[in-house]
């Protein structure tokens, strides 16, 4: 399981941020045919994006192309279980995509609607945010 992870970063932990707003950029259908897009805000981890491409990858029987459209290169650090408080910032435990309304996740081409419909709609339940399936036509 190869997990999406930056090479190297600038900062080895990011502070926490807000998440207001909404996507501006990546948020149009710009290699596929169908698209995933995400209708509320979060953090997708990698895991979670390695699940969901599965998911598709599986169900189109690695037919078609797929597009990931984030990238999860936010750090996040967490303290162990039963460490007493203080002592600094935690150890970065996994890496994130911040994901605001309207981001494109992913982008399917080279199959039919049914079939990009299920598969997206699979990957979806792998995801922590509300997505909706979107078309070229839309």
């Amino acid at each position: 399981m190869a997990l999406l992870v930056p090479k190297r970063a600038k900062f080895r932990k990011a502070f926490t941020g807000k998440r207001g707003g909404y996507a501006t950029r990546g948020n149009a259908l710009a290699f596929g045919s169908f698209g995933l897009k995400s209708s509320e805000r979060g953090w997708v981890t990698s895991r979670q994006l390695e699940a969901a491409r599965r998911a598709i990858t599986h169900f189109t029987s690695r037919g078609g192309r797929l597009w990931i459209r984030i990238f999860p290169d936010k750090p996040v650090t967490k303290h162990p279980a039963e460490s007493r408080m203080g002592s600094g910032k935690g150890e970065v435990t996994g890496y994130v995509a911040v994901v605001k309304p309207g981001s494109l996740i992913f982008e399917l081409g080279a199959v039919p609607q049914s079939v990009a419909v299920e598969a997206m709609r699979l990957a979806a339940h792998k995801l922590p945010v509300k997505t909706k399936f979107i078309t070229k036509e839309s």
